[in-house]
């Protein structure tokens, strides 16, 4: 029951963990690409993409540790390499996701440091956008459309 809830939690927010990350990303590159000033609203939607991110790893971790799919690394030991489906779950997607939310972090702290617009849009629109492919290519799409 609690996998259960954990895991569509860990679904639905990340419906809008990717809204947010996309909006972002797409503003800070318009932003970046257009020449315009860095303002109050773009420091508070990359620090809503952070939290929101954040918040989904807290869930993702959570969900790791409950689910069914753990035992898997009893049961396969190392073959859990060579089960692609094993491998998505417990490596690939813990791993990546891991890397994505890494790399957000770090852009959001780097434009802290900056002093003028485009220094501060550009860590973001960086490291976001690398966030966001990182996030994309390791999504379990079967289970998570379907």
């Amino acid at each position: 029951m609690f996998y259960e809830v954990v895991k569509s939690l860990h679904s639905y927010w990340a419906y809008l963990v990717f809204i947010v990350l996309i909006i972002t990303v797409v503003n800070v590159l318009m932003k970046v690409f257009g020449k315009k000033e860095y303002e109050a609203k773009d420091f508070r939607l990359a620090l809503f993409t952070l939290i929101l991110t954040h918040t989904q790893l807290l869930i993702g971790m959570i969900l790791y540790v409950v689910s069914p799919r753990l035992e898997l690394w009893s049961e396969l030991g190392g073959g859990v390499m060579k089960n692609p489906l094993a491998r998505l779950y417990l490596v690939e997607h813990p791993l990546v996701n891991i890397l994505a939310i890494a790399a957000i972090t770090i852009g959001y702290s780097k434009h802290k440091k900056k002093l003028t617009s485009q220094a501060k849009l550009k860590p973001i629109a960086i490291f976001y956008t690398i966030g966001l492919v990182l996030l994309l290519s390791r999504i379990p799409w079967d289970a998570w459309i379907g």
